[in-house]
């Protein structure tokens, strides 16, 4: 099959060459992505515990969470990038402002307190005699109590200070537990404020449990988080999707854009619904990130101008560029997502309504 007819080579060469004027900020929660590197072949056995003790010979370190947004966005040639966060002062914490300096984050207003501690997924992965490496159990930190009240107020301040700088605003609320993350109700009730006070600037949140807490902004939630996580998979009709993303979409007063998988991504953002097709790829996945790498490329096509179904053909193009990507967290350039939706072959349009 060709490519969406809803964007052609040129008219995403044009959206690509806007990237590199947007100021695109991010709010929310920022987490480290240490990978540790392990090598079978210099496996002990603990003189201690009698336990096999691997051997780390290497470590890698990225931002992630939202940070692994601002990853995709840096890959995609947006020029500004600035972040509003709450880290700890500690180790972590360390290493991840290291690797916002390095992609160019603006991390000015990202918080350091010696109260909270950086979330961070350490991933071990062990290699194989043959194959691709093996991710064992991962190591999670997370804050655990709520914040207090002055770090709300500190993040406010600084959305306040930004907000009217910006093309775009993204919130990454990644933490499930209610008030445990950086987006709090205190937060979320100040966002719809700002929504409703400037209705031009595109505020864009990927929740992965609060989105029902939202007004006033644009959400994108998957199929599991819009319908819950016991309701039939990716196979099921478009049908309970459609009603419950229009449903959403009356509660927030703005757009959904519900990704589906490899179905790509349904649209709603008044009464007629639209599918817009994923992107068949051959070959091992991995969609760890896969979320993030559809909103960056959501977003960045949106403050660029370009329409809602654009948008989502973008997020799909570069998701499929980044699930090709194998025990990392993957980005996508523009060279590859312009060669993408060259080469692309789409999945199947499908019926919204389920009919």
């Amino acid at each position: 099959m060709g490519v969406a007819p809803v964007l052609d080579t040129n008219q995403l060469a044009e959206l690509l060459a806007a990237f590199p004027r947007l100021r695109i900020g991010l709010l929310g929660d920022l987490f480290l992505d240490k990978y540790l590197d392990l090598d079978h072949r210099l496996t002990e056995i603990s003189i201690e515990t009698g336990l096999e003790a691997y051997q780390v010979v290497r470590t890698r370190c990225y931002p992630g969470a939202g940070g692994t947004v601002l990853n995709n966005l840096r890959a995609l040639g947006v020029g500004q990038l600035t972040a509003i966060s709450v880290i700890g002062d500690d180790g972590e914490g360390y290493e991840l402002l290291r690797e916002l300096r390095l992609r160019e984050v603006d991390s000015a207003g990202v918080l350091v307190r010696s109260d909270r501690m950086t979330p961070t997924y350490t991933k071990p992965m062990l290699s194989e005699p043959s194959g691709p490496d093996r991710e064992l159990n991962r190591l999670d930190i997370k804050n655990r109590t709520p914040p207090v009240p002055e770090v709300d107020a500190a993040v406010i301040a600084e959305l306040h200070r930004q907000a009217p700088h910006l093309d775009a605003l993204i919130i990454a609320d990644q933490v499930t537990e209610r008030n445990r993350g950086v987006v709090t109700d205190a937060v979320r009730d100040e966002l719809a404020r700002l929504a409703e006070a400037h209705p031009r600037l595109l505020i864009f949140v990927d929740s992965r449990s609060h989105l029902k807490l939202y007004r006033n902004v644009t959400v994108k939630p998957n199929r599991s988080e819009l319908l819950g996580a016991d309701h039939p998979g990716l196979e099921g009709p478009l049908g309970p999707v459609s009603a419950a993303a229009e449903a959403l979409a009356q509660s927030t007063a703005r757009p959904v854009y519900t990704t589906l998988g490899p179905n790509g991504i349904l649209v709603v953002d008044g009464a007629n619904p639209r599918h817009v097709p994923g992107v068949c790829v051959a070959g091992p996945i991995d969609i760890v990130g896969a979320g993030d790498s559809t909103t960056a490329g959501i977003v960045a096509t949106l403050a660029a101008g370009g329409t809602p179904e654009q948008a989502a053909t973008v997020g799909c193009l570069v998701a499929s560029i980044t699930i090709q990507q194998l025990g990392v967290t993957g980005t996508a350039s523009p060279a590859q997502v312009l060669a993408r939706l060259s080469d692309s072959v789409r999945s199947p349009v499908l019926d919204p309504r389920g009919q």
